[in-house]
């Protein structure tokens, strides 16, 4: 009898613990926590984030090429503006660009595609109006630079300024005479739909103001015009270092 009833808890005993440990299986889906099965599990848990979680690839920056910021990438810029004297001459050109950063700005890069060696220029300059329409900076008369080496070339500004986040435009003036198809710009092939889907004040492309020998300190962006721009005269590439 003392046999038999040592027996019966004994099995009993062995019969609970084989029930606790399926039950634990069960219960962690069949698979070892500390296992094999386990490791390589975790491993692939912590690896299935690092296979979307880097950064997306956004295309050329400015950054790649020593800029601060630019209206877009150079290498689409293959198109030329040409216009004549009397269609630009003294009016103020204005071309939008957004600033996502603080920088120091300190030139504007323009791409100038063609010259013409027997131009006579005179009080050319560019400029930088922020979002009210206020002159914040400019250059000197660019005039002797826009009649050598046909390349994108930095213009300093007289004075670098701290520019904050925001929308700024950058304004070229020109004036003198030259012949229509020799001094050009370098810009998109956007044409007329530059302009898609804004109005004034914030045009991408525009043009303000007539008979103008300097760049004024300020000027009325709500009268921002396209007349001129949608003859060919727009989409003009710069940047900014």
């Amino acid at each position: 009898m003392r046999t038999r009833t040592t027996a019966a808890p004994t099995g009993l005993a062995a019969a609970l613990a084989a029930v606790l440990l399926l039950a634990g299986c069960t219960a962690s889906g069949g698979t070892p926590k500390d296992g094999a099965g386990g490791a390589a599990g975790s491993a692939a848990s912590s690896a299935a984030p690092a296979l979307g979680g880097g950064p997306a690839y956004e295309g050329p920056r400015p950054q790649d090429q020593n800029l601060l910021a630019w209206t877009g990438d150079p290498g689409d810029a293959g198109h030329v503006t040409a216009q004549t004297a009397a269609g630009v001459g003294g009016r103020v050109t204005l071309v939008r660009i957004v600033l996502r950063e603080r920088i120091t700005w300190s030139a504007i890069w323009l791409g100038l595609a063609g010259i013409d060696p027997n131009a006579q220029l005179s009080r050319c300059q560019l400029g930088v109006y922020d979002a009210g329409g206020t002159l914040v900076a400019s250059t000197a008369d660019v005039s002797p630079q826009l009649m050598t080496e046909p390349v994108a070339k930095p213009l300093p500004l007289t004075k670098p300024f701290t520019a904050e986040p925001g929308t700024y435009f950058i304004a070229l003036l020109l004036n003198g005479s030259w012949a229509t198809n020799a001094l050009t710009l370098k810009a998109t092939g956007a044409g007329i739909s530059v302009n898609a889907g804004l109005a004034p004040p914030s045009l991408r492309y525009s043009t303000v103001l007539t008979g103008q020998s300097s760049l004024p300190a300020r000027v009325n962006l709500a009268e921002q015009s396209t007349s001129t721009i949608n003859t060919g005269w727009g989409s003009q590439w710069y940047a900014i270092s």
